[in-house]
């Protein structure tokens, strides 16, 4: 563990979930980050935006990395603001990320028992900025936020 890379990698899902608050969606941003401390991809939720089921935060930052070896990913740690839905959490399993590292998950609390019960090091940093950033959002858009975990 590296709290300064841990730290600046949460910065840069902070900095996806900002522009995508900004565009109008929701909140979350993630940032798959190499061991080396390289930006490999950066994404935010932009179901809104793109008229998109799938374009969660993590599923973003993934598709903008675009292909990789799986030993890239062995090698990664997939930076998140908020807790990883069922969704995302397939996606960290599928492509084999051993690390997770969250900013909050007071607002909302995914997969993290799963990807621990498969050995996936789950980090919660609780982050203030994260859970704000989140509560904010909620209040002002119940409607879309239940639609993007799939509740009525």
């Amino acid at each position: 563990m590296n709290p300064e890379r841990d730290a600046a990698g949460l910065r840069a899902a902070i900095e996806q979930a900002r522009l995508g608050r900004d565009e109008g969606g929701v909140p979350i941003g993630a940032a798959l980050v190499a061991d080396d401390g390289t930006v490999l991809g950066a994404g935010h939720n932009r179901r809104v935006q793109l008229n998109s089921a799938i374009r969660h935060g993590e599923t973003d930052a993934l598709e903008n990395a675009g292909r990789l070896p799986a030993s890239v990913y062995a090698r990664s740690t997939m930076y998140t603001t908020l807790s990883p839905c069922d969704m995302c959490t397939g996606a960290i399993l599928l492509y084999g990320i051993p690390r997770v590292v969250i900013g909050e998950n007071r607002t909302f609390v995914g997969g993290e028992d799963y990807l621990r019960s498969r050995g996936v090091e789950v980090v919660n940093l609780d982050w203030e900025e994260c859970v704000e950033l989140m509560k904010d959002f909620i209040a002002a858009h119940p409607e879309v936020w239940n639609e993007d975990i799939g509740e009525d």
